[in-house]
């Protein structure tokens, strides 16, 4: 599955990693930075999403997402991210990556533009949450875009080339290989931000601002079927 991913916001809060850790299935274990782990929300755009060897089709391969995610490793130490939640306004989308990929999508209502001044405003509202709806508002600094340095906090956030999925039924975990260039990121504004997504997960609560935030330039993306772990 080939698609390209843009206007990205990285939100992230330090979280105790014993209590993330009993949120995830048998075979995952959680990966931390600084000896804490991480939850991340991370709202953008999918952008020409389409199987190999078709073209991108308007209505159905350009739509939103927001996840909510942390990061593990399998029994054998291969690194990943694992989902709470893929909020996302196509249907299809969800219901494919539901079925395909085993991951939590759910169908929300969503809204995106970029105003005059460079920002983006980002509305979210999962279909059958609470009213609230989960608002976000950032664009990036100025300045030059830089790749993460390995061993660093930003390394750690995000060069994750693996994603983690579970079937409950069949108690199973699978891994897809995640492609794309290294991300090109920069300090970012934020005058606006929600939590709201990872309530609705019933995750700890993510108190005060995050404690890191960044966004990324535009990345083109390789998603490879799913394998079992074993």
């Amino acid at each position: 599955m080939y698609q390209t991913w843009s206007d990205l916001l990285f939100l992230h809060w330090r979280v105790e990693a014993a209590a993330l850790q009993e949120t995830l299935p048998n075979g995952l274990f959680i990966d931390t930075f600084d000896e804490t782990a991480w939850i991340g929300i991370v709202p953008f755009q999918m952008r020409r999403v389409r199987p190999a060897g078709l073209t991108a089709v308007p209505w159905i391969s350009y739509f939103l997402e927001l996840n909510v995610r942390t990061y593990v490793h399998d029994r054998h130490g291969n690194p990943g991210v694992w989902f709470y939640s893929l909020d996302t306004n196509r249907w299809l989308a969800y219901k494919i990556a539901r079925t395909v990929f085993k991951l939590p999508y759910f169908p929300a209502a969503m809204s995106a533009h970029r105003d005059n001044e460079g920002f983006v405003d980002y509305h979210c509202h999962r279909s059958g949450a609470a009213s609230e709806t989960a608002r976000y508002r950032y664009r990036a600094d100025a300045g030059k875009a830089q790749e993460a340095t390995p061993g660093t906090l930003e390394f750690f956030l995000l060069e994750r080339y693996a994603l983690f999925s579970h079937d409950p039924v069949l108690k199973r975990i699978y891994s897809g290989v995640v492609n794309h260039p290294p991300y090109r990121y920069r300090p970012a504004e934020v005058p606006q931000w929600d939590t709201a997504p990872a309530i609705w997960d019933g995750l700890p609560d993510l108190s005060g601002p995050p404690a890191h935030v960044c966004v990324a330039d535009p990345v083109d993306v390789s998603v490879f079927a799913l394998k079992t772990v074993a």
